[in-house]
């Protein structure tokens, strides 16, 4: 009996549309994102996510991909292939390790990875249509919305 479990990645699909995963979405650390000229937005600060390395297999066209993190994130692209103009901007990057690995493979052709951390992510997923579903759900359940910062929950 094989005793190695398959696991089979979340599938995100972002084609000639703007995709959005806010908030307490997941539970899974694998990830593919298949984007033709469109965005993807994935939050991967939730903490229903388990402890270990996230992997995210891209395949990217005139798209991008923008991952919400949490500060002490480590992202890591190494195996990224990037074909003419793609590229992976993190501006606000750690200096050292510590923080949860963020692994990226696959391709970018003609398409970037943006990192958002720290209060830039909390107004990226603020600045959704999703905050604001969320933030009318909480008023009426009264409770606070988890799409801005999902690690606030009570």
């Amino acid at each position: 009996m094989n005793d190695v479990q398959t696991i089979s990645p979340v599938r995100i699909a972002a084609n000639h549309a703007v995709t959005k995963r806010l908030g307490n979405w997941t539970a899974e650390r694998h990830f593919q994102v298949r984007a033709h000229r469109g965005v993807a937005v994935l939050d991967l600060r939730s903490p229903h996510i388990p402890a270990g390395d996230i992997t995210i297999d891209l395949d990217l066209e005139h798209a991008m991909t923008k991952l919400l993190v949490d500060d002490d994130a480590v992202v890591e692209d190494w195996d990224l292939l990037r074909i003419g103009r793609g590229r992976v901007k993190d501006g606000e990057a750690p200096k050292g390790g510590g923080g949860r690995r963020i692994v990226l493979t696959g391709q970018l052709r003609q398409s970037e990875v943006r990192v958002h951390r720290g209060g830039i992510a909390v107004l990226s997923a603020m600045f959704s249509r999703e905050f604001l579903v969320d933030a009318r759900q909480a008023y009426k359940e009264g409770r606070t919305p988890t799409v801005a910062d999902p690690a606030h929950t009570s």
